[in-house]
């Protein structure tokens, strides 16, 4: 006993460490946490349309706090913000504010939120926790923001594919429904009928395959129910991922209806109006150039955007765009033809290549290459005629 206390006090000092390291820790130890996935409703804005994700990290106990991890955020700040933001270039980030300014947010804007428990170890919950913190560290919190297969949903369902491993199950359907990943945008956008025409025109036919299970959880409704159908299996009895479903906000679904000025609607208008202008100037031996000058202007612009997001930017889904088929920059020079020297032999000859474009864009839509937007039917039927009416008045057009 005299030996041991001898030691002891040569040692006192190297004690007194060990203590305090074990001191230190144990507050760490003895935390307990409670790990949801938050899910919030689309909004009216198209930035908001498709709904979002977050990860909320209670601590329990009367002083713990209550986080939530969100990966959908952008840096104002950024230098050439606007220039990043479209070519692509433009990195989101990771932050972490408290739960209640979360749902401040969510509710002022009257957006619906559910929180789904999760029904994880200790062991996984430390894990996605430290994993969370790691991510938020100035060097690593910025990612490079990909809408389809790396944003907001994404990131999260990763983090816990790292935090449980091989042990986490997704259990998709046998026989999931076969929808393309526009088709899945589709069903967000409907109530925004110009959003949804500048989308189908800005994205290539490499958004037109079908997207698995797995892959359509980049929308967060679809990640939700991923959730729901998840289980975890190889730590004792396979359990449900999810033990608890919470509504945190609830608001009654508004009806959504198509005003006058939609795409539609105009476009047939439009249609009409170029099919009675070219009926009367046949009968009148009058060509209308101005009206072809314009469109073909219009066409041409519209060209060089689907040229720049396609060549110049590095958005994956702009790349195979089958548009340019029927709005090609070159159709600029057409307007400048018919506007300075429309007796040329080559105007004539573009004017067939054009209506040739114009088909083969429809061919493509009707084999399933690429998806169109619906409202663009008369806008086709509009170049056909033009290109056709001109091309065999060719004569005339000087």
């Amino acid at each position: 006993m005299f030996k041991l206390k001898k030691i002891f006090l040569k040692n006192k000092s190297i004690v007194l460490f060990f203590l305090l390291i074990i001191i230190s820790l144990a507050p760490v130890q003895a935390q307990v946490y409670e790990v949801s996935l938050l899910t919030c409703d689309p909004g009216k804005e198209l930035y908001s349309s498709f709904g979002h994700s977050a990860i909320r990290v209670r601590e329990i106990g009367s002083q713990g706090r209550d986080l939530v991890f969100n990966f959908g955020t952008f840096d104002f700040n950024t230098p050439n913000f606007y220039g990043k933001f479209a070519t692509g270039k433009l990195n989101y980030m990771l932050s972490v504010t408290t739960y209640d300014q979360f749902i401040i947010e969510y509710d002022y804007f009257k957006r619906g939120v559910r929180e789904q428990v999760l029904d994880l170890t200790g062991e996984q919950k430390d894990f996605l926790v430290q994993h969370l913190q790691a991510q938020y560290d100035p060097a690593r919190r910025f990612y490079k923001y990909d809408f389809f297969f790396n944003n907001c949903a994404t990131k999260i369902r990763d983090a816990f594919e790292i935090a449980i491993g091989k042990q986490l199950i997704w259990n998709d359907p046998s026989e999931p429904q076969e929808k393309t990943f526009r088709d899945l945008i589709d069903e967000y956008v409907y109530p925004l009928p110009w959003a949804d025409l500048g989308i189908d025109l800005a994205l290539g036919a490499v958004i037109d395959r079908n997207a698995s299970p797995y892959e359509a959880q980049y929308l967060p409704e679809y990640m939700e129910q991923a959730f729901a159908r998840a289980t975890v299996e190889g730590d004792g009895p396979t359990r449900p991922l999810v033990k608890e479903t919470r509504v945190i906000l609830e608001y009654p679904e508004e009806d959504s209806s198509y005003g006058l000025l939609n795409p539609y609607l105009l476009f047939w208008v439009f249609a009409v109006f170029v099919a009675l202008l070219t009926f009367i100037g046949h009968k009148k031996g009058r060509l209308f150039k101005g009206l072809d000058i314009t469109l073909f202007t219009i066409l041409g612009l519209l060209g060089v955007l689907i040229v720049f997001l396609w060549f110049f930017t590095d958005h994956s889904a702009t790349k195979y765009n089958w548009n340019i088929l029927w709005a090609f920059p070159g159709h600029l020079a057409l307007a400048w033809g018919l506007w300075k020297n429309p007796g040329k032999p080559w105007v004539s000859k573009y004017l067939l290549a054009a209506l040739i474009g114009t088909v083969l864009a429809l061919l493509i839509w009707i084999v399933g290459i690429q998806s169109f937007h619906p409202s663009l039917i008369p806008l086709f039927l509009v170049i056909l005629l033009r290109c056709n009416y001109l091309y065999y008045n060719k004569d005339r057009i000087a």
